[in-house]
């Protein structure tokens, strides 16, 4: 069996399968051929650069047990992302994974890291059945499109329609079923009812797999049924009359009322961004996705927090943003806690929403790091490909513009061994720099910024 074996159907579905032995013997597959592949993780509001010098003792405590996979890098610097009279809600947003300033309300300065990456390595084309660019997330600030979207092409357009709702990113995946309207009839029906055929011949006694193959194999259909099922399911939650308004997650207009803020719950978040989290894990699972973008949270992300954290089995805090802050609307949001930091005192609320965000990011980074993931080099998906992960600032007051762009969290994986995983490293640098130096570790010369700015290396990050 190839790598690129695929499940089609005449109506449009298309379901990609992980890395089974067989393709390992494939005559068109070496063994050491892996994908290059790159995806920029992003989550709001950020850890203002005093707590990151905690390292695991502090907010970032969720990330130690996958310290070794990954590159921690702190003092990096996105100052000449700066956009005089925009504060750095928006202009850090726009510089992570870009390194340029926004270019208006619409578009970034230029490229992103994974857009560089893709026309570089697959300048025609990606192969078939293969999602040019997926970008997705679970977020409720609107206003500029640079907040949420961060996969960016060369004249600083959106490389992909944003897929906010679980459904809709199943769709883009795995396509849907034609003619049917009433999500209720759809429960009942699956997109995997449409390559039937192909799954009785792959599970049955003329199948090129072995028995563990063939178990892999059914137990990978039946993840993709249940995910498909759960995305409808919002659907119908969010239509049932009986559903009260503020455990319903809105989408579009409704999630931004005039920045005001929403009410939502804990566990209503994690319910859907760990749907979203677990599709979009699976598209680069079974490659049907190799560039593009993930949000949990958007910059100067307003929402009103409520409800029981818990960490590893244990309360840790209650979240009730309003009450604590004893404020409404915008100023009884989370990021409140940003404007209130202030290396003196506890910070209390704000080390907690950082640490949520952390467990939540935490459990996407598991997704591809498990035995399931492995691929032909034995290595996991965490291992092989390039994830970069950021935020849109070092500090979150915005009385000083360099505090509040410089010290911007950034973490990596290792890029198939390429990058010095397992440490934290103050590097110091600009981000430009840093994202250049990223980029060429895939074995290309093509690189961010102006072209007549010199290259810089950040040797240090380099395996």
């Amino acid at each position: 069996m190839n790598r690129r074996t695929l499940l089609r159907s005449l109506a449009g579905t298309t379901i990609g399968l992980p890395f089974f032995e067989e393709m390992a013997f494939a005559k068109s597959v070496k063994t050491h051929e892996i994908p290059v592949r790159a995806f920029n993780l992003f989550f709001g509001l950020g850890i203002p650069a005093p707590l990151q010098a905690e390292g695991f003792n502090g907010p970032m405590a969720p990330l130690k047990g996958l310290s070794d996979k990954l590159l921690i890098m702190r003092g990096v610097d996105h100052v000449r992302a700066d956009e005089n009279g925009i504060n750095a809600h928006f202009d850090g947003a726009s510089a992570a994974f870009t390194a340029t300033k926004p270019d208006g309300e619409a578009k970034s300065g230029g490229a992103s890291i994974d857009q560089v990456l893709r026309l570089a390595h697959y300048p025609n084309g990606q192969p078939t059945g293969t999602v040019p660019t997926l970008v997705a997330g679970t977020f409720f600030r609107r206003s500029r499109i640079s907040r949420y979207v961060h996969s960016y092409n060369p004249d600083g357009t959106v490389a992909a329609s944003m897929q906010e709702r679980p459904i809709d990113l199943f769709a883009r995946v795995f396509g849907q079923i034609k003619g049917i309207d009433s999500a209720n009839a759809r429960l009942q029906r699956s997109v995997l009812d449409s390559v039937l055929e192909q799954y009785k011949h792959l599970s049955g006694k003329t199948s090129p797999l072995g028995e563990i193959s063939k178990g892999r194999f059914k137990d990978h259909l039946d993840r993709i049924r249940e995910y498909e099922q759960r995305a409808f399911q919002f659907e119908i939650d969010q239509n049932a009359p009986d559903q009260p308004p503020a455990s319903k997650l809105p989408h579009g207009g409704k999630a931004d009322p005039g920045g005001q803020g929403i009410d939502i719950t804990v566990e209503e978040l994690t319910r859907e961004w760990r749907l979203m989290a677990e599709l979009y894990a699976l598209s680069i699972q079974t490659d049907r996705a190799r560039f593009g973008s993930l949000t949990f949270l958007a910059a100067g992300e307003r929402i009103r927090l409520k409800g029981d954290y818990h960490f590893e089995g244990k309360k840790i805090c209650h979240f009730d943003d309003a009450a604590q802050l004893n404020a409404s609307g915008d100023k009884g949001c989370s990021h409140e806690w940003w404007h209130k930091f202030r290396e003196d005192k506890k910070n209390e609320q704000l080390r907690y929403h950082a640490h949520f965000k952390m467990r939540e990011l935490s459990h996407f980074l598991n997704l591809l790091n498990t035995d399931d993931t492995r691929e032909a080099n034995g290595k996991t998906l965490l291992d092989n490909l390039l994830l970069t992960i950021s935020t849109e600032s070092g500090d979150g007051r915005h009385n000083d513009t360099k505090r509040e762009l410089s010290g911007v969290f950034h973490a990596t994986t290792s890029n198939g061994g390429r990058l010095k995983t397992g440490q934290i490293l103050d590097v110091n640098s600009e981000g430009l720099d840093l994202y250049n130096t990223l980029i060429q570790t895939t074995g290309t010369k093509a690189q961010l910024g102006p072209d007549k700015r010199p290259a810089k290396l950040v040797e240090k990050v380099i395996a």
